[in-house]
């Protein structure tokens, strides 16, 4: 049965009237059923009695359901609370390249301008086993995307010990095909890690599918919540990895409190061990929790659908101006970048944007733009005029 379509939905948000907020990569603005979960989560140690052992598990259980949901991944109990995706793949790294992986590898696959949280880490590590870092550059000119994802592929050899990619990237929107580059990996034994905090909550992810080794989203954009929260979802590759922290509600049996001397090695079954240390927390989770109702409700297709409906005319005018963008076909609708053309002046668009009241980001050589369901045509007009506008500059 056909999806209805969702309608605008900036009634649900509290934007300020006169803001044209196109930039929920950078954050999403907070949705009225969100900030009433942090509120009264807030509001709940007032009285601490309210708080009871199953609150320290309940919520959780609820939050990885939903994104286990969101995923499509099918067992609930592989999805882990993290605080950040830098902490996520500080547990990837130690166990995907510990010895190196396997006694042949030789190197680790990125894409180039990568955001730091997934290129540090494995820089690290790699400089101190002395294996390559091979970071995929996009062509210089021209329609990127599928230039892009070739050269990803041919960086994947039998010495690869970990392809640690974005669904999107989180400069220009450029689509990675993870069906093509997760088969090749695991033809060579490599792991897949992907980072899906630019797609995950807005494009159509599916566990079962792309079949990564693990999959890490932060909260705080397209997933609706607060800052601090992050999940992940850890395949049977993690299943005999070690957490960073060994925490007590990681433990079997940490629900029984009056036990809790009686210390237990063993963990508790699936990722709960990889999550974060009080990660129960009664004001966080709350809001993530709600978040991730709303999410799963919009559904990632429809969110798709609806920022897909807000590009024409945008696209066409903006390709008349002659900025480049990449093709429908590797790029979501959710966030894209502008390339702008050799007329434009790159200092007058701040003072534009401002003047204007239009939130975008400049990433790179790119001008990011990230609508969602409290966006509107009227958003997209006014982000024309400022563009216009500093490619006619005198």
């Amino acid at each position: 049965m056909e999806s209805v379509p969702l309608g605008c939905l900036e009634h649900e948000f509290q934007l300020p009237a006169d803001l044209h907020y196109l930039n929920c990569a950078y954050m999403s603005p907070q949705h009225r059923a969100v900030a009433d979960a942090g509120m009264a989560g807030l509001l709940r140690k007032n009285d601490p009695t309210t708080i009871g052992v199953e609150d320290f598990f309940a919520e959780s259980d609820r939050v990885r359901t939903l994104f286990a949901q969101l995923a499509r991944a099918p067992d609930p109990a592989r999805i882990a609370i993290q605080p950040s995706v830098s902490y996520t793949m500080s547990i990837a790294a130690r166990h995907l390249l510990r010895g190196a992986g396997r006694s042949s590898a030789t190197n680790v696959v990125l894409t180039a301008e990568q955001f730091p949280s997934n290129v540090h880490v494995w820089r690290k590590h790699a400089e101190r086993l002395g294996l390559q870092v091979r970071a995929a550059a996009p062509p210089a000119s021209g329609s990127r995307g599928e230039a892009w994802n070739d050269r990803v592929f041919a960086a994947i050899d039998e010495g690869t010990a970990v392809v640690a990619l974005p669904h999107v990237h989180w400069t220009d929107g450029t689509r990675f095909d993870l069906d093509r580059i997760g088969r090749r990996a695991r033809e060579v034994g490599a792991a897949l890690v992907v980072d899906g905090t630019q797609s995950l909550g807005a494009l159509p992810f599916d566990v079962g599918t792309v079949q990564p080794d693990l999959l890490v989203a932060a909260g705080y954009k397209w997933l609706m919540g607060p800052y601090s929260t992050a999940l992940a979802f850890f395949g049977p590759r993690f299943d005999d990895a070690e957490p960073l922290e060994e925490t007590w509600l990681g433990r079997s049996g940490s629900e029984r409190f009056s036990e809790l001397t009686s210390y237990v090695d063993e963990y508790r079954p699936g990722a709960a061990r990889f999550d974060v240390g009080e990660r129960s927390n009664f004001i966080l989770l709350p809001m993530l929790r709600t978040a991730l109702e709303l999410v799963t409700e919009w559904g990632a297709e429809r969110i798709q659908q609806y920022c897909g409906d807000l590009l024409p005319p945008f696209v066409a005018d903006v390709r008349e101006l002659g900025f480049g963008i990449e093709d429908a076909d590797w790029r979501g609708s959710h966030l894209f970048g502008l390339r702008p053309p050799a007329t434009f002046d790159r200092t007058r668009l701040q003072e534009a944007l401002t003047r204007r009241r239009v939130s975008v980001s400049v990433r790179g050589d790119s001008i990011r733009i990230s609508p969602h369901l409290y966006s509107t045509r009227e958003d997209m007009s006014a982000l024309f005029d400022c563009l216009r506008d500093c490619c006619h500059a005198p």
